[in-house]
């Protein structure tokens, strides 16, 4: 049983991505299950390219991804995924969609099949803020929330699917826009596992 749990790279002139030193620091294993860790660029093609070829190597029972989200307080776990690119900025390539589907064969939005109120109850049990969130945004976040979830449908339809989880600001991050709000690494990272935990025990 595996897991594969990806994060991204510092992106927007950020010399940091608390989604990437989260999964850095993520064990080899939880409640029995392998996790694969991979850390993408924020770019919605290359992103989604290397996922792909991950999920085919591995052939994860489920995919969860990790992204930051300057402006939320709390850890947020995604419940869906909607097939629209809207940048506000363009991605670590240059690409800036605007209206535009994730897949133009896709459905309008995939709803998460993992136990998403279940994660966000294990990450409230660990003293952490957590919430479901209704909406991922339409930058790459979405955008490969969207597509991994595509393709697993199509690929290995048997799995649960793919999910997302927002994290916060680091602190050091916020010192030039104290009106933001943050969390310790530490306290992202205890929130991810326990996340995961859930969705392990969810596999068992």
């Amino acid at each position: 049983m595996k897991i594969l749990v990806t994060g991204f790279k510092p992106f927007g002139g950020e010399r940091i991505n608390p989604s990437e030193e989260v999964v850095r620091r993520l064990p080899a294993a939880l409640g029995g299950v392998e996790l694969v860790s991979l850390i993408l660029p924020v770019e919605r093609r290359e992103s989604v390219a290397q996922a792909a070829q991950a999920i085919r190597t591995h052939r994860p029972q489920a995919v969860v991804s990790i992204g930051q989200a300057g402006g939320r307080s709390a850890v947020t776990v995604e419940r869906v995924a909607i097939n629209l690119d809207d940048f506000s900025i363009p991605d670590q390539k240059g690409e800036q969609p605007r209206g535009e589907p994730v897949a133009a064969e896709g459905p309008d939005a995939y709803l998460c099949r993992l136990p998403v109120e279940e994660m966000v109850g294990a990450i409230r049990a660990r003293g952490v803020p957590a919430a479901l969130s209704l909406s991922a945004g339409t930058y790459v976040c979405n955008h490969l929330m969207y597509a991994v979830c595509h393709l697993m449908a199509r690929e290995l339809p048997q799995a649960m699917g793919g999910g997302f989880i927002h994290i916060p600001y680091l602190p050091q991050q916020v010192l030039d826009k104290p009106q933001q709000p943050s969390m310790t690494l530490e306290q992202s990272l205890l929130g991810v596992e326990a996340a995961l935990e859930a969705l392990a025990s969810g596999m068992a």
